[in-house]
């Protein structure tokens, strides 16, 4: 059995790391906060009771770092979706991947029902080429099942070092049986932002907002305006299937398009951490009319930039609603300890809009049209949002059934793209729409 000065630390331990983040409580409220802590060291003491009992009678004996991880993990997915906790290797590699590059298969990928589905595949990448397709479930990863791993832990196992391989075991409506797909872990590089001119109007693919998103675009409409010349109609900002990214680069890139004006406001629980991002003078495109293209994959930073670019009527929204991640997630660090990813501020539009659970409504709703070999796969599952995820944070009067997704599907042939051909007719004034 574990010795009582031994548990004793255990608990002391974990006191001490929940108690940290109370220490600056307001003396207004001392005492509902020391009522509050008799509770948490009444069910610490439950904790350290369990984890005794664990350590000295488990058949096995358990790993005591993995048993405090794993313990962590429970708590922060039991609060929503998006928050988590980073182990050092984890952290390094979000670290790596914000700077916009890191190493294995290029999948965005959730969790549901303890089972990774894809989101999207990255352009270009080992998972792009290899077919996968947005809604496949991975169901096993090297054949051993992922039904009892974190989100976390599944990705991680799918990190590796380049040039070796890995099998995953796909699930896709629509195919009888699951089947393999392997792979080779390759140096995944991120381009944040693509573009080409299509001949009158520049058009700029927005992929991800990493470090590198508001220069890349700003040399995407320096060099677009040299090639397109005078007759420059406008630009269309292709933010569909965009997951998000850092905050800093959505209030970067909005303030990209805007003269003046709030981009974003972030409320957290209490009034004084909310705070007001505002444009700063100067538009890159010299005021040229803009289309914003979204679908159900844009989330979180993609719908910033879509709700403040809407809201100051600077652009017309063209697609379908979005992914509906009206949350705020900051990373923590914990020392050595790596970090933590906790969900503690929702955003706002300028206009006061919360979007958790509901997602940006565009002005003109246009779905593509699927082809047939997607159509049941569709009718199936039906499309992911927000308010679709288990234990998502509510929105602001959400509906007890919560918003349904919306379509996700782009063509990959810019010929059957309807969406992209609706906003170059925008542009070209051949069509028009009422704010």
């Amino acid at each position: 059995m574990l010795r009582k000065c031994e548990y004793t630390l255990w608990v002391l331990l974990l006191v001490a790391i929940l108690g940290a983040g109370t220490m600056a409580v307001s003396s207004a409220r001392s005492k509902s906060a020391s009522a509050d802590k008799v509770e948490l060291y009444r069910q610490l003491d439950l904790f350290g009771k369990v984890l005794e009992h664990v350590r000295s009678d488990y058949v096995e004996k358990p790993d005591d770092s993995q048993l405090i991880e794993d313990a962590i993990n429970g708590m922060l997915t039991a609060l929503d979706p998006h928050s988590s906790y980073l182990n050092p290797k984890n952290f390094r590699d979000m670290q790596v991947e914000t700077r916009g590059e890191f190493g294995g298969l290029g999948i965005e990928v959730t969790m549901e029902k303890g089972l990774l589905k894809v989101v999207s595949p990255i352009e270009d990448t080992p998972a792009a080429k290899a077919g996968l397709l947005s809604g496949d479930i991975i169901t096993a990863l090297d054949k051993e099942d992922i039904q009892n791993l974190t989100l976390q832990q599944a990705v991680e196992k799918m990190r590796g070092s380049v040039n070796s391989p890995i099998t995953l075991t796909i699930m896709r409506p629509g195919v009888d049986k699951p089947f393999d797909v392997t792979m080779v872990r390759d140096v995944i590089h991120i381009k944040p932002v693509k573009y080409n001119a299509e001949n009158d109007v520049a058009y700029i693919h927005i992929t991800s907002f990493n470090e590198q998103t508001t220069a890349d675009l700003q040399k995407a409409v320096a060099d677009l305006k040299r090639k397109i010349g005078p007759k420059l109609k406008g630009y269309i900002i292709d933010l569909r299937n965009n997951p998000g990214g850092l905050l800093d680069q959505a209030i970067s890139v909005s303030d990209s398009f805007l003269d003046r004006g709030a981009i974003v406001l972030t409320r957290g629980r209490n009034i004084e951490e909310t705070q007001r991002a505002n444009a700063t003078p100067g538009d890159i495109t010299d005021g040229k009319r803009l289309v914003v293209l979204i679908n159900g994959g844009s989330a979180s930073a993609s719908e910033i930039v879509a709700g403040a670019l809407q809201d100051h009527h600077r652009a017309t929204i063209v697609g379908t609603r979005s992914f509906g991640k009206g949350s705020v997630q900051t990373i923590i660090p914990l020392g050595s300890n790596g970090a933590l990813r906790l969900t503690t501020a929702r955003y706002y539009t300028p206009s006061g809009r919360s979007i958790q659970a509901k997602g940006i409504e565009p002005e003109a709703v246009v779905e593509e049209e699927l082809p047939d070999d997607l159509k049941q796969k569709a009718a199936a599952e039906g499309n992911v949002g927000e308010a679709s995820l288990r234990g998502h944070l509510k929105g602001e009067n959400e509906d007890a059934d919560g918003q349904a997704g919306s379509l996700a599907y782009v063509p990959p042939d810019k010929d059957k793209d309807t969406q992209l051909k609706y906003a170059l007719d925008l542009l070209r004034a051949s069509r028009a729409v009422t704010h």
